[in-house]
């Protein structure tokens, strides 16, 4: 059995997705950018630290929706348009994950993200 989450504290999905999808003690975290929730538009006009902290917290909040924290969280994938960002990313990243969770994640440039999007985040998460 699976159960679709949403939440109004995240982006709402633009395409036919869904937020995040909990099928048993496994949450699947659909690609989030740094979009605001309330006006659906991109954060930060290039500043990837102002985009990066819109983009986890439309990651957190879909997951504690479905019950759970950020310290669920088992592996992480990071697209960016520009490499040479990531430090800045993961000055904020680091914040969102108590020493000694960080979970597995591959980081990796890609060409062209939606809406002009500099950055953008799945995850899976197991709720204990």
């Amino acid at each position: 059995m699976k159960d679709i989450i949403f939440t109004e504290k995240a982006t709402a999905p633009t395409a036919p997705y869904s937020q995040a999808i909990r099928a048993g003690s496994t949450v699947y975290l659909a690609g989030v950018c740094g979009d605001d929730p309330a006006t659906g538009k991109l954060m930060g006009s290039g500043d990837m630290t102002v985009e990066a902290a819109y983009a986890m917290e439309n990651l957190k909040n879909p997951l504690e929706a479905a019950g759970g924290t950020m310290e669920d969280i088992v592996k992480v994938q990071v697209y960016v348009t520009d490499i040479t960002k990531l430090p800045a990313f993961n000055a904020v990243y680091q914040r969102y994950f108590p020493v000694g969770h960080l979970p597995a994640r591959i980081a990796m440039e890609i060409s062209r993200l939606a809406d002009g999007a500099n950055l953008e985040l799945d995850a899976i998460a197991v709720l204990d």
